[in-house]
């Protein structure tokens, strides 16, 4: 059983069922959600939604990003980097831009038959013996071998395995502005992906295929009513159209750093975003959640296969190590940079910019291809 109907559990979901087993998914609400949400995929991720037979109509409905920019508020370019420098890395040396809730439909699409999503099903309990799992639901138990819990950071799964998820929470908000216009025109030689310095207000300028995102930092103890009141003012403030900016939609919510303390609880996993939570900057929540889908996905199919649990383990294992040194670490140095005078990194990133060969070693990181080298 997987518990969510996200990119996340809907991935998990897919990888099982292509392998022959049987998988049910257990969704809360009535439908996908359509909230756009995360909106950049990684070039290893693409590679994993290639194998699942879902990479192409991905790429039909996002938008190929092969640079993605650093740039000071001024408005001067800091440094572009071309993912080029990638291709003996992977196949895709790129970026797809594209919301999750594009990707959601696709993998319900290619779920067969061995798969079935069932909508309205809110989980309020898990229990467990060693043969077998009792996911508790609205409307009724539902029974299998194994379940993973993919449902968010406020994951059902998690409170009733009693998992601790220990972190911390961001002293501002973060604030994200879905607009329609051309910011590329408004601001030229801008990239499809932009991380704009500045210690008074930082800010990130992604491209998805129908608008552009804007995300601001916003103090914490100001009303919600208030800060997007003045949420057209800080538009102008980014760039001045002579008029106010088309708005389409805007959020506002509270970034968590947090991992749980196990992503193994008996016959319990747990991925994405209820194992762990971290800034968006850097687009690495989606994309590790994917990678530990993969990855978990992988190590039970081995145990249905008659493989020991200890492949399991170490699966989850990997998964945690991974979202504490890789995604924790680097998501959370991409926050202090933004908002910092570090002129040194600065520099740092013209000099990167110019040396392939160390633009490649600061991509593979960034870009989360590092995070999936076999360990020693």
């Amino acid at each position: 059983m997987v518990v969510g109907a996200g990119p996340v559990g809907l991935t998990a979901a897919l990888a099982l069922a292509r392998r022959g087993i049987e998988v049910t998914v257990l969704e809360r609400g009535t439908a996908l959600a359509a909230e756009s949400r995360a909106s950049t995929f990684h070039p290893p991720t693409l590679e994993m939604l290639e194998t699942l037979g879902v990479l192409k109509p991905l790429l039909d409905r996002g938008i190929v990003a092969s640079t993605f920019q650093y740039r000071d508020r001024g408005g001067d370019e800091i440094a572009t980097l071309d993912l080029g420098v990638l291709a003996a890395d992977t196949r895709y040396p790129f970026r797809v831009q594209c919301e999750q809730s594009k990707l959601t439909p696709i993998l319900l699409d290619a779920l067969p038959g061995t798969a079935r999503v069932r909508f309205g099903h809110e989980v309020h309990g898990v229990s467990m013996d060693g043969d077998g799992v009792v996911v508790h639901t609205a409307r009724g138990p539902v029974i299998g071998d194994w379940v993973i819990g993919a449902d968010g950071a406020h994951s059902a799964v998690r409170h009733a395995l009693n998992a601790r998820f220990d972190g911390s929470t961001y002293p501002e908000r973060f604030l994200v502005a879905s607009v329609d216009e051309d910011l590329a025109a408004a601001l030229p030689g801008l990239a499809p992906i932009n991380y704009v310095f500045d210690p008074a207000e930082w800010l990130v300028l992604l491209r998805t295929p129908e608008h552009w995102r804007v995300l601001l930092p916003t103090p914490a103890d100001t009303p919600e009513d208030a800060e997007l009141a003045r949420l057209p003012q800080r538009l102008t403030a980014v760039a001045d159209l002579g008029r106010p900016w088309r708005l389409l939609h805007s959020s506002l919510y509270t970034v968590h750093q947090r991992v749980a303390d196990r992503f193994r609880i008996g016959r319990a996993l747990l991925a994405g975003d209820a194992a762990h939570v971290n800034n968006p900057l850097g687009g690495m929540g989606m994309n590790s959640g994917i990678h530990d889908a993969v990855g978990l996905a992988e190590a039970l199919a081995a145990v249905f296969d008659g493989g020991p649990e200890t492949v399991l383990d170490a699966a989850a294992d990997r998964r945690r190590t991974v979202a504490v040194e890789h995604v924790q670490r680097t998501s959370h140095a991409n926050w202090e940079r933004l908002r910092g005078h570090d002129n040194d990194f600065r520099e740092h990133l013209r000099t990167l910019a110019a040396d392939p060969a160390a633009a490649r070693a600061y991509l593979r990181r960034a870009c989360l291809i590092d995070s999936l080298e076999p360990q020693p």
